[in-house]
């Protein structure tokens, strides 16, 4: 198998990251403007909003760089040989880079500051709503969005809305993103103990070129999804 070449497979989780950045912390804005002190609400559309999104970035960018978009699911691939230690380490950068990028953006469109650094809300009496309404939309979406990502969480700093992340939080909740990585390759490894490079390749979206590829692929490099198994006769 031949690899899409890095630079575009850079390029399309710098795009994609900020894609996700900007869906994220826009929908967030969206919904406190159009919901105002309906906390619960809020995160529920933000994560509403944020799931529809990151299902067509997934299909924009996936099948040329994998749709990692968080440098958890990057190092965790590399763990199991799906994705090179080196391009795991160049994934990082550009998708910090694109979710920062991406909050910007987000700011600019609903005329905020590009940048606006991101305060303690005091919504803590709020909390047992929001959780819920975080649990509940959770179940729908991947987890490499919201606070399990932390390039999502250093691009939500650059915004002082419903959506951002306070500075002084931000070293925590990296922290324990890269705790739940660990302990995801170390369950992984306990429950999949015959996994292949090639399988962790093909995790999310295959972004490798196979001999099975159409023309089309072959003459884009970009990697085709998965061959599908045949049908099974009724």
């Amino acid at each position: 198998m031949s690899e899409v070449a890095l630079w575009r497979r850079l390029l399309a989780e710098l795009l994609g990251s900020a894609f996700l950045a900007a869906v994220v912390i826009g929908s967030g804005i969206a919904a406190q403007r159009y919901s105002p002190g309906a906390t619960g609400l809020e995160l529920l559309e933000n994560a509403a909003a944020t799931a529809a999104g990151l299902f067509a970035i997934i299909l924009m960018f996936g099948p040329v760089s994998g749709g990692h978009f968080n440098p958890v699911v990057s190092f965790v691939d590399a763990a199991f040989g799906g994705l090179s230690w080196r391009d795991a380490v160049a994934y990082l950068p550009v998708q910090v880079a694109g979710c920062a990028g991406g909050a910007v953006v987000a700011n600019l469109m609903f005329a905020l500051p590009a940048v606006s650094i991101s305060a303690r809300s005091g919504r803590s009496r709020s909390a047992a709503a929001a959780v819920g309404a975080y649990i509940g939309a959770a179940y729908f979406f991947t987890s490499s969005t919201s606070f399990a990502n932390p390039a999502i969480t250093v691009g939500r700093m650059f915004s002082d809305t419903f959506a951002g992340i306070a500075p002084a939080s931000v070293p925590s909740f990296i922290a324990a993103q890269v705790i739940g990585g660990a302990l995801a390759v170390v369950v992984i490894r306990a429950l999949y103990p015959r996994l292949t490079p090639a399988q962790a390749a093909g995790i999310i979206v295959p972004h490798q070129d196979q001999a099975a590829s159409s023309a089309l692929a072959a003459q884009d490099g970009a990697a085709p999804l998965a061959a599908r198994p045949p049908a099974q006769p009724h």
